[in-house]
């Protein structure tokens, strides 16, 4: 009897054994193979996860200004005379660095495989990488920062990293307010930062119900992928997390930045500068890839997905709020659908200039825009957006490589964003990658083939500034 227990309690062993050895040999292989899902259960006791994180900091985010200082001229040259809405200057210039021994217009003389092939593509116009892109997530300029913690006690200070471009380089802050329904009032923000703690005192009798409702939601902090109450965040205290008018502040944007959640894996996800809720209302296609085809989609796929890269198994994990689609996403869009773009005094009912006030220039660089520079054919007034996706197949120029984490391949299609108010929400391109106008006209001018002269590329950005 006992040689037959001693025999059923070595099979259970043997048995046991292997289960362990099967399952360690899995997690092996497993963690060896790119996978849909980021990791679930935290084993990392999270004193030890903020120690490693902030030691690896410094180091991170100088190999990140690096980067930063390789591409592009970050010097503080602001447009004399030029400003956005409420008075910030304008920097101008062309901020991207051209490869030693070439200048821009032999760049436009050259084919995209000669290009391609003697590695002149200039790195400033190659994807901008996250900070730090392995690990992505929601980040946010120091001034909003401040201002958030200053009205609400809410920080959302990450330890683990800093937001990467100078400051004047964002949009003005805080930015104003325009509505579709009330021009009358001109800027109705009052200059502040509109937060649950003042909304209701500067909107009480403009908005209807459901649109005060809705902006109060839009100002509501909700658990987000780095923001959130569990030891799976990036911030030192347990977080009520993050609204949407933390990214689109007022409305509009403060050029926080985070990583697309659609694409996997992480290396090929691009970073995402915060595009404006302006004019949302003439728009039909939402989300830089992702094609969306109301606000309200948008607005409930942020909330489900696109605030925990998204995975709805983290959300679940971290506490998704989930939105009641026939009244709370409709408020929010209700609100989010009458915030207008700024005033723009030298356009016409057509959104052309008028050449009673315009500039020689201005109406020089209306003439390219609508002619050699092609620009019109997919920005149409008088919101200047065709509400369509193109790809400008961007890979033709330059070798798949990686930078800091992050595949510099070509972009894909994305939307047609509005041109309307350009000149107050820098930087440009979906990744912001192109700090000024400039570059982003000459960025166009190589991809599309167009050759504009000198003189023809400085009249188009002084039409774009009347946008």
């Amino acid at each position: 009897m006992w040689t037959k227990r001693w025999y059923l309690l070595g099979g259970s062993v043997g048995i046991l054994a292997a289960v362990i050895l099967f399952a360690a040999t899995w997690e092996s292989l497993a963690a060896k193979r790119p996978s849909s899902y980021s990791p679930v259960v935290i084993t990392e006791d999270f004193a030890s996860i903020v120690a490693r994180m902030q030691a690896a900091k410094p180091e991170i985010m100088k190999r990140h200004l690096a980067l930063l200082e390789e591409r592009y001229d970050l010097s503080n040259r602001p447009v004399p005379g030029v400003t956005m809405s409420r008075g910030k200057p304008i920097q101008g210039g062309v901020r991207v660095k051209l490869p030693p021994g070439v200048t821009w217009q032999q760049l436009a003389e050259m084919t995209p495989e000669e290009i391609k092939a003697k590695g002149l593509w200039p790195k400033g116009f190659l994807p901008l990488p996250h900070p730090n892109h392995s690990e992505g997530g929601m980040l946010f300029p120091k001034n909003h920062i401040q201002e958030i913690l200053r009205q609400e006690g809410r920080d959302l200070t990450r330890f683990d990293l800093d937001f990467d471009l100078p400051e004047h380089f964002l949009p003005e802050f805080p930015p104003p307010i325009y509505l579709t329904t009330r021009p009358d009032l001109g800027d109705v923000s009052q200059g502040q930062v509109i937060t649950l703690q003042n909304y209701f005192e500067i909107f009480n009798g403009i908005l209807n119900p459901k649109q005060l409702e809705g902006l109060r939601l839009l100002l509501t902090p909700f658990p987000q992928q780095q923001f959130n109450a569990t030891d799976d965040r990036r911030s030192l205290k347990p977080s009520m997390g993050v609204s949407c008018f933390d990214c689109h502040v007022n409305g509009h944007t403060n050029a926080a930045t985070h990583l697309l959640g659609d694409i996997r894996p992480q290396e090929f996800r691009p970073r995402l500068d915060t595009p404006s809720l302006r004019g949302v209302n003439v728009q039909r296609l939402f989300g830089s890839k992702r094609a969306l085809k109301t606000v309200e989609d948008f607005t409930e796929f942020e909330q489900r997905a696109a605030y925990f890269d998204g995975d709805p198994v983290m959300a679940t994990k971290k506490g998704v709020n989930v939105l009641e689609r026939g009244s709370q996403v409709h408020f929010m869009a209700e609100f989010m659908a009458i915030l207008d773009f700024p005033p723009a005094p030298k356009l016409d009912v057509f959104g052309m200039l008028d050449p009673a006030k315009a500039t020689e220039q201005e109406l020089r660089g209306q003439k390219v825009f609508f002619g050699k520079g092609r620009c019109g054919l997919c920005h149409i007034p008088p919101y200047y957006t065709d509400n369509m996706m193109h790809n400008f197949r961007t890979e033709r120029f330059f070798e798949p490589h990686v930078v800091n984490g992050r595949m510099m391949t070509g972009d894909g299609p994305i939307k047609t964003f509005p041109l309307r108010g350009i000149k107050d929400s820098p930087p440009y391109l979906h990744d912001g990658r192109l700090l000024t106008l400039e570059d982003t006209v000459e960025f166009h001018n190589l991809v599309l083939g167009t050759k504009l002269t000198e003189q023809e590329k400085e009249d188009l950005v002084a039409f774009l500034r009347c946008l």
